[in-house]
């Protein structure tokens, strides 16, 4: 299904209180202790935490849900993910160091990457990075996948059927929009079931009901997807 020029509607911003467990309530609780370290200045020998699952388990959200809560704490923070093709130079005014998607990066962001650790530890600045893989299997330069796997390393489940429709009506709810049981199913069944994709899908939907001026519903998602 290809992408619809839409008016989107106000989506709700990644945070770690909109993050649904799942099973993954020991990753959430150890970034919410690593925010909370960051906001109270306890972080003064920082480990570096790598985050690691496969497509849909919540990587992404949960990188840039820290990221808000270090810009809600006033801090600056570097940025690196996939899509960044001319980083910046470390900053030592940085708070911490992100870096997603690190299985993807070119040789060029790899080099980035290995110099903004590097530096991130010398001057003792907290580093999160995710990946689609274990460190020992990251498609990357040794030396930046030995630096990622030396410190807390840990894993993401995806979720279950009945955990993406709570996640499903969750989202939905935020958006002030109603899904009946027989979209769900439509949902489910019908598209990618990541739940990056359910999302982007979620929100596609709102949009196009707003442009409409109808609720969703099974006929409204098969109009969408004839005029796309």
């Amino acid at each position: 299904m290809k992408q619809i020029a839409l008016d989107i509607g106000l989506s709700v911003g990644p945070s770690l209180a909109n993050f649904f467990i799942g099973p993954n309530s020991a990753v959430l609780a150890h970034l919410a202790q690593w925010l909370n370290a960051q906001a109270t200045g306890n972080s003064s020998q920082p480990v570096p935490t790598y985050l690691w699952g496969p497509q849909g388990s919540g990587k992404s959200h949960l990188l840039r849900a820290v990221r808000e809560g270090l810009r809600a704490q006033g801090a600056r923070v570097g940025w690196l993910d996939s899509g960044v093709l001319d980083a910046p130079e470390f900053d030592e005014r940085w708070a911490a160091v992100l870096m997603d998607d690190v299985d993807r990066y070119t040789s060029a962001q790899q080099h980035t990457a290995f110099n903004w650790f590097v530096r991130a530890q010398t001057v003792q600045r907290p580093v999160l990075a995710a990946g689609a893989t274990a460190p020992v299997d990251l498609p990357l330069r040794d030396d930046l996948r030995t630096r990622l796997g030396w410190g807390h390393v840990l894993g993401l489940q995806l979720l279950n059927e009945p955990e993406r429709r709570a996640v499903l009506r969750q989202a939905a709810d935020a958006r002030g929009v109603f899904l009946g049981d027989e979209v769900m199913d439509f949902m489910l069944t019908r598209f990618a079931r990541d739940l990056g994709s359910l999302m982007e899908l979620l929100e596609l939907l709102d949009g196009y009901s707003l442009q409409t001026q109808r609720a969703i519903t099974v006929p409204l998602i098969k109009s969408m997807m004839d005029n796309s």
